[in-house]
């Protein structure tokens, strides 16, 4: 087997409209189809990020809470690169949501931070 590449990345959601607008509205993805599946009360959005589509966005009655941030077994956080860290942070802060502190990764010496998303999965910010 070759794998090619990451396909997309599903996220499971508690309140579908709060989730849909952070991505998209906050942080630029764009809705490339949206469903509604009745039989199982479920919303599903795939999302793309520079017409790349990376992310589906599901709702389900009632999921149960991430149990800690983050080292929970499973996935840790999703990560996605910028240019310039310090613009996106105040980017991040001028939308009203909170950010950790830029830090420098000790082994590559490129700067990056965490904010969450409304169901506090982490999210990185890495620089180029």
């Amino acid at each position: 087997m070759k794998i090619e590449k990451i396909h997309h990345i599903a996220i499971i959601c508690s309140d579908y409209l709060a989730s849909k607008k952070f991505y998209t509205e906050l942080l630029g993805m764009s809705v490339v189809r949206e469903v509604y599946r009745e039989e199982r009360y479920s919303w599903k959005a795939d999302l793309a990020l520079n017409d790349e589509y990376i992310i589906e966005l599901f709702s389900f009655p009632a999921p149960p809470p991430r149990v800690t941030t983050p080292e929970a077994c499973g996935l840790r956080h999703l990560a996605f690169e910028v240019t310039d860290i310090k613009a996106a942070y105040n980017e991040l802060l001028s939308k009203g949501i909170a950010a950790e502190p830029i830090r420098i990764d000790e082994f590559t010496d490129k700067k990056f931070l965490f904010f969450f998303d409304p169901d506090n999965l982490p999210i990185e910010l890495y620089e180029r």
